[in-house]
């Protein structure tokens, strides 16, 4: 069992080398695993995930695995291809179809007869060409536009979408029959956010890439500067990751990587809710906005009373506010009394005989505490704080939290 195991695991990393598909992560073995077993067959597959998880090379890798390998291979943008036009491309058109139909064309479908076809953002397919794309699937069957002429075509259809097809189909903007069998098989791509252990090897893939075709020497990267990467949320994944990578190892010609190199190239955050320095901290909004966790912080600060302990659960709420106000001091009273005179005194009093720490102290202790009580994990805190990973990252190496 062991030997076929270890087999198993050196098919799979051959496979992988073969298609450039990188990453040990758990999730990568179990979409590879997929692949492998159904290559060989004809089923239709729906290859899912976010955008830029690398969803046309393990279609490519689906075909170039299968029987039809030495057969064409088309790819299509469905959802790059305007409403009027997807038809005709997909099936082709006949001489005088349409106004500026000068010519008879072949459509991808009839380009793709007896290999495969991939159809990306499948998701974007109008309703009435979807009806034409299940008639294949279910006869082999298709009309170019403008004819009646029935034609064949013996095509192995593999689409991929970033969307929730499931839900499309509830609001009836896609076929239900269409993506039952269109989702005869479903290889899953996980994000870059689930496949963080796969960061160190992904950055040592393009970097060497990147090396090679610019003729540097690459240098390497410190463990601190990778343990920064994969603190990062990379809503791009594998796309935006490897652009980044490109770039840092283009600009600093392959020299040995940094914190504080890759904070010279680490995108600004978006830009944050705008706050006000006043006699309190109170965002800007109209007299008509309120916030939807304010009634929340003050039952909570009513009901907190002698039990001073829960002070970091009070300030926890207002994270998203601590973060982007300066280093102004200022009294805690003034900043309750912002939300409610009536506050219990307690509270107020406790800070009576004491020095008023500054915003810095509290931000300081907040995220302190945040990390804490989350272990460590850098994007809960951030979403708990209602601030940008980024953002966090920066405040962690500011107040020498990590």
């Amino acid at each position: 069992m062991g030997d076929f195991t270890l087999q198993t695991d050196q098919f799979i990393a051959d496979i992988q080398k073969q298609f450039g598909i990188i990453g040990q992560s758990v999730a990568i073995k179990k979409a590879m695993k997929t692949l492998i077993d159904i290559a060989s067959t004809n089923l239709a597959v729906l290859i899912t995930g976010d955008t830029g998880t690398g969803k046309e090379v393990f279609a490519n890798a689906v075909h170039n695995l299968s029987p039809r390998k030495d057969r064409h291979f088309v790819s299509v943008n469905c959802g790059a291809i305007p409403e009027t036009l997807l038809e005709s491309e997909l099936f082709g058109h006949e001489k005088g179809a349409f106004t500026d139909a000068k010519s008879q064309r072949i459509g991808f479908f009839e380009a793709a007869d007896n290999g495969s076809i991939f159809l990306d953002e499948i998701g974007e397919m109008p309703v009435a060409t979807q009806v034409k794309l299940l008639r294949v699937l279910e006869s082999g069957e298709y009309s170019r536009l403008g004819s009646s002429k029935i034609n064949k075509v013996n095509v192995r259809i593999i689409a991929a979408t970033n969307r929730d097809i499931s839900n499309a189909v509830s609001k009836k903007t896609f076929r239900a029959d269409l993506y039952y069998r269109l989702n005869q098989i479903n290889i899953e791509l996980p994000s870059l956010r689930e496949r963080i252990d796969d960061i160190p090897m992904l950055f040592e893939h393009f970097a060497k890439a990147t090396c090679k075709k610019n003729k540097i020497i690459y240098k390497s990267i410190s463990n601190d500067a990778i343990k920064t990467l994969m603190s990062l949320s990379w809503d791009g994944n594998i796309r935006e990751f490897k652009s980044f990578v490109e770039k840092i190892i283009t600009l600093e010609k392959g020299d040995f990587i940094t914190p504080e190199i890759l904070n010279k190239y680490l995108p600004e955050p978006p830009t944050e809710p705008n706050y006000e320095i006043t006699n309190a901290l109170v965002p800007i909004r109209s007299s008509n906005e309120v916030m939807s966790n304010d009634s929340l912080i003050l039952r909570t600060l009513l009901e907190v009373k002698n039990d001073i302990s829960g002070i970091k659960q009070i300030l926890g709420q207002f994270g998203d506010a601590l973060v982007y106000i300066k280093n102004d001091t200022m009294a805690i009273n003034d900043y309750l009394a912002a939300y409610d005179k009536n506050v219990d005194n307690d509270f107020i009093d406790y800070f009576a005989d004491k020095d008023i720490p500054t915003i810095k102290d509290m931000e300081k202790e907040l995220i302190t505490a945040a990390m804490k009580k989350y272990n460590n994990k850098k994007r809960e805190v951030a979403v708990l704080l209602g601030i940008s990973d980024r953002t966090l990252y920066r405040k962690l190496i500011e107040y020498e939290i990590i």
